[in-house]
């Protein structure tokens, strides 16, 4: 059982988390503690349970023990609506309207302050193309959007799922240079990816594998510890390690 004092430093405090799909377990007991304030990469292959835990989260996966508390709440409760936000895999913005149009509908959604609007829209670097249908954007533009949708009203907690995926290499530098500005305002960002050279961009890494966090560390003590150069390299060492001791249990 985790410490309730040291859980009010925590955005997150996952404590014995079981989900089943089918008869599959995804999570048979899955316990992890997010921190305030920072950059948190969620990183694996695909298929290893990211987007489930990122949906146990912010409350919208059913669960079959365990707990998720979440800025002191348990997960999707009705206090947590204005405080998380959450940004599914691919957009979520509707293609026939402007930028400023979409933001204008969600902001009504969430009852923010008009004036947010154009402050997130400066935020993500779109004041140019506040008239232009999401339709006529690109890729990376069409991803910063659903971004802007994401920080109306000012969340403690921003859950991204896979948001630089199919990106090129410079528009992902960018989207990860705007997720360490939104962290120093004080928000705390969770980010999965299974591009493992992202994880240098990070305060913390929590590696995932087959439905089980395989380690919680930085980018310094991760290439520490594996005695590798690269990212990708790490999470390789670390893969035949957790298999090594898998047989050896056996």
């Amino acid at each position: 059982m985790m410490n309730n004092g040291a859980a009010e430093l925590d955005a997150v405090v996952v404590d014995g988390l079981r989900v089943r799909r089918g008869h599959r377990d995804v999570f048979d007991g899955l316990s992890v503690r997010i921190p305030r304030g920072q950059v948190i990469g969620l990183l694996g292959p695909s298929g290893c349970g990211k987007t489930t835990l990122m949906r146990a989260i912010v409350g919208v996966q059913r669960i079959r023990g365990g707990t998720v508390t979440v800025l002191g709440e348990s997960a999707g409760s009705s206090k947590l609506r204005h405080r998380v936000a959450y940004d599914t895999q691919g957009a979520s913005v509707y293609a026939d309207l402007s930028v400023r149009e979409n933001l204008r509908y969600f902001a009504s959604v969430l009852g923010a302050p008009r004036d947010h609007v154009d402050r997130v829209i400066a935020e993500v670097g779109l004041t140019d193309h506040v008239q232009q249908s999401v339709a006529a954007l690109s890729g990376g533009q069409i991803n910063r959007v659903s971004l802007a949708a994401a920080l109306l009203g000012e969340p403690e907690l921003i859950v991204l799922d896979e948001p630089t995926v199919g990106l090129d290499p410079v528009l992902r530098a960018e989207l990860w240079a705007m997720f360490r500005r939104i962290a120093e305002s004080g928000t705390t960002m969770l980010v999965s990816s299974h591009v493992m050279d992202e994880a240098q961009r990070c305060d913390r890494l929590l590696l995932m594998r087959e439905g089980r966090i395989i380690a919680d560390t930085t980018p310094h003590e991760l290439l520490k510890a594996t005695g590798q150069s690269d990212a990708e390299a790490a999470f390789l060492t670390l893969i035949e390690r957790d298999s090594a001791a898998g047989e050896g249990a056996r």
